[in-house]
């Protein structure tokens, strides 16, 4: 590393000692890869950023070591590709090492769409609105390049990333861009919506749209949690002064991401944390204080956490049949896919839209307007008419993992449950884990 003039040894020592190291092996576990990141600069966020870079390539995390001692942290990462297998691409491996080591400053400048104005909306979802919202856009001459949309509770939000379809370039008119917000929120609102509608245009750059929508969904409020499936809970441990936030659900891609970017955005930073999987159920328990460095002081507050952590984990659970749509772009196309899903009776709960090199690459997630499994029939009338061979149903690749067995026990229960190990012994667990010490007893 070549260093600048000006700076004098202690200087170089402190950005040495900054800046994360970065180690990859596939020779530690016969399973998962691991990644290791340590450092002894722990920033608020630092977290949340390592584990966007492994999201965004699709990488599943079977097991996580968190350790926090001062300044010094140390993260550990056994993470497999979507199909479970050990990661052997040399272009992904010195991508992961070179994200993590400058702090993810690659991956932020990626979700930076030059060109493109990002949109907002929040409101009231109901069956066919997605389809008004993609009619309006069509009709103001706005093509949609990307889009994430998600459902819960009967609230929906929506990130797009649109651009002029005459210029090919940002909507820069700002009469125009008033008028284009004002439409969508009428489309947005509802007879019966006591929590009003959002359609603005992005003030800053959305530099990770997953994460974006968690903030919005989080500021939205609306936390009714429905599915009994899983448990969260909070414990204070109290000598050590801190709160233990303890997960457990099914495993699924993303879900990581999903809990410690909530944790984050309501400014709670995690020191220590386990997660563990054993077949398709995940453990995750992390150590937790604020930012001022206090834990969770009420029972209010406590529940505050457990339902924004049950909603960020359902938001994104993947209700419905899955549809994948692959075909020549065009001016309209959303609107009118999203039409003939309206007039089958299917109703969008979640949406990952992109467009690369002219061609439409959309996955959507369907139910009947009732919310319940659709209707096959429906499915296919509606692949006839977009086209067999454009619109395909596909079930979402998930890794598989086997269950523990019993001889491994005390493994596989390294992250069930709230207060089963005091501190100490989660951080000798976690140094055992890492290789650092002969034994965790």
């Amino acid at each position: 590393m070549e260093w600048p003039t000006c700076l004098n040894e202690y200087e170089k020592l402190v950005i040495k000692m900054d800046t994360p190291r970065v180690v990859i092996d596939n020779a530690v576990c016969a399973t998962a890869t691991l990644v290791k990141v340590d450092s002894a600069s722990r920033k608020h966020g630092v977290l949340l950023e390592a584990i966007q870079v492994l999201t965004s390539l699709n990488l599943s995390v079977k097991k996580a070591y968190i350790s926090s001692d001062g300044r010094w942290f140390m993260d550990v990462f056994h993470v497999t590709d979507q199909f479970g297998h050990k990661l052997t691409d040399d272009s992904v491996i010195s991508y992961l090492e070179q994200s993590l080591a400058t702090g993810n400053s690659e991956i932020s400048r990626s979700h930076v769409r030059e060109g493109l104005t990002a949109m907002e909306l929040t409101g009231t979802d109901r069956p066919g609105l997605l389809s008004e919202v993609f009619a309006v856009l069509a009709d103001l001459r706005c093509g949609v390049v990307e889009a994430t949309v998600w459902t819960h509770n009967g609230r929906i939000a929506c990130l797009l990333f649109v651009k002029d379809e005459l210029s090919g370039s940002t909507v820069e008119d700002a009469h125009r861009i008033r008028r284009i917000e004002s439409l969508l929120r009428q489309v947005l609102k509802s007879d019966h919506d006591v929590r009003g509608a959002k359609a603005a245009v992005a003030t800053t750059s959305v530099t990770h749209p997953d994460r974006r929508l968690h903030q919005l969904m989080l500021a939205d409020r609306y936390h009714q949690h429905t599915s009994p499936s899983f448990s969260v809970s909070v414990q204070n441990c109290v000598e050590r002064r801190y709160s233990v936030v303890s997960v457990q659900c099914r495993d699924r891609p993303k879900l990581l991401f999903d809990v410690v970017c909530t944790l984050t955005e309501m400014e709670y930073v995690v020191f220590h944390g386990t997660v563990d999987t054993d077949g398709d159920l995940a453990h995750q328990e992390f150590y937790v204080r604020h930012n001022d460095g206090s834990p969770i002081s009420s029972e209010a507050e406590k529940q505050r956490v457990i339902q924004s952590l049950k909603a960020a984990i359902e938001r994104r659970a993947s209700e419905g049949t899955r549809l994948e749509l692959y075909m020549e772009d065009r001016p309209g196309l959303l609107s009118d896919v999203t039409r003939t899903f309206r007039e089958n009776g299917l109703l969008v709960t979640r949406a990952e839209v992109a467009t690369r090199a002219g061609m439409a690459s959309n996955v959507f997630y369907v139910t009947d307007a009732g919310g319940e499994t659709a209707d096959p029939k429906a499915i296919e009338a509606v692949r006839r008419r977009i086209g067999l061979e454009h619109l395909v149903v596909k079930e979402e690749q998930r890794p598989r993992f086997q269950s523990k067995k019993s001889a491994d026990g005390d493994e596989a229960q390294s992250g069930v449950g709230i207060g089963l190990f005091y501190l100490g012994s989660l951080v000798k667990r976690n140094l055992y884990n890492l290789g650092l010490i002969k034994s965790c007893s």
